[in-house]
């Protein structure tokens, strides 16, 4: 056992990402069955939605699971009181203050988390008593970091100044980025993308497959002025780089990015006027499979890079 695993209950040093409009109760109990963190991800949900997921994952799951709140989300009270009157045991928090709910959710027994994309916020979700934090470099999908700092120069960085447990997340979707992340100094990894493209993802048949057809280069992170994030090169992004060569202002790119622009894109499968977040690694991602597979997949390469690593005497 590590740090992440003692911590979570857990068998494998293995999250999955709490993505909106992917990551609901049928993903999260596989993975959560599969010996890695299954997170329900909360920020597309309304609250009865939320209360519907968590009771279904209680069902399906013996295993322990988490729920992802991002602070900015207008109901958070009530998601808040849902993990709380739900025992759900881990709150992963996002796009905020810790200090918020971080002391409020531990009374309860509950274990909170924070994602963060540098070293400041790393040390001020450390002071506000979270029990681990998520160090998510740019390469990330969904929203994202403005100082856009890769993973593998954040996880040395936050590893020298935390206490806490660490988990790396951004461009990880193999058994050898998990390895890496981990000689960095990380306790665990988090996995977004490649539990997009997974048989239980909550995400449109045909965004899946658009995560598959990303190559290299087909991804860009835009729209800082509002909240950055990680966007599939469509029509829609092409419309967002043409309202940018006029320097607009920040109520422009509002109107232009209206509302439901996520859900149309990843949950409704329009890939020209939807928002298709993914990260960098899906030019690495080739298929879509169960996310049991995808657990034992990259815990199986993990631990064979890791023997090739210790056999290597040819330096």
């Amino acid at each position: 056992m590590n740090r992440i695993t003692s911590l979570f209950k857990i068998k494998y040093p293995l999250i999955q990402g709490g993505m909106i409009w992917n990551s609901g109760w049928r993903l999260a109990s596989a993975v959560s069955d599969a010996g890695g963190l299954g997170i329900i991800g909360a920020a597309s949900m309304y609250p009865d939605v939320l209360v519907e997921h968590v009771e279904k994952c209680k069902k399906a799951t013996d295993k322990p699971f988490g729920v992802n709140i991002p602070m900015l989300y207008p109901n958070i009270e009530e998601h808040m009181k849902t993990v709380v009157d739900y025992k759900v045991p881990i709150v992963f928090t996002s796009a905020g203050n810790p200090k918020l709910w971080t002391k409020e959710l531990k009374k309860h027994g509950i274990k909170v988390v924070h994602v963060v994309s540098s070293v400041k916020f790393a040390l001020k979700a450390q002071e506000a008593g979270v029990d681990a934090v998520v160090a998510e470099g740019f390469e990330a999908g969904g929203h994202n970091g403005r100082e856009e700092t890769t993973t593998f120069t954040l996880i040395p960085m936050v590893k020298d100044k935390i206490d806490v447990p660490l988990i790396a997340a951004g461009g990880i979707a193999t058994g050898r980025g998990m390895l890496a992340a981990m000689t960095l100094g990380a306790d665990g990894v988090q996995v977004g993308s490649r539990f997009a493209a997974s048989d239980e993802s909550s995400a449109h048949q045909l965004f899946k497959q658009a995560i598959i057809d990303t190559q290299e280069g087909d991804t860009v992170l835009t729209l800082k002025e509002l909240a950055p994030v990680r966007l599939i090169k469509n029509k829609f992004y092409e419309e967002v780089a043409a309202l940018y060569t006029t320097a607009p202002t920040k109520e422009q790119l509002v109107q232009l990015l209206g509302r439901a622009r996520a859900k149309k894109g990843m949950f409704e499968g329009d890939l020209d006027q939807g928002e298709l977040e993914i990260g960098q690694i899906s030019g690495l991602i080739n298929d879509i499979k169960p996310a049991a597979t995808i657990v034992s997949d990259m815990i199986a390469e993990y631990t064979e890079a890791k023997n090739a690593l210790l056999n290597f005497d040819n330096w």
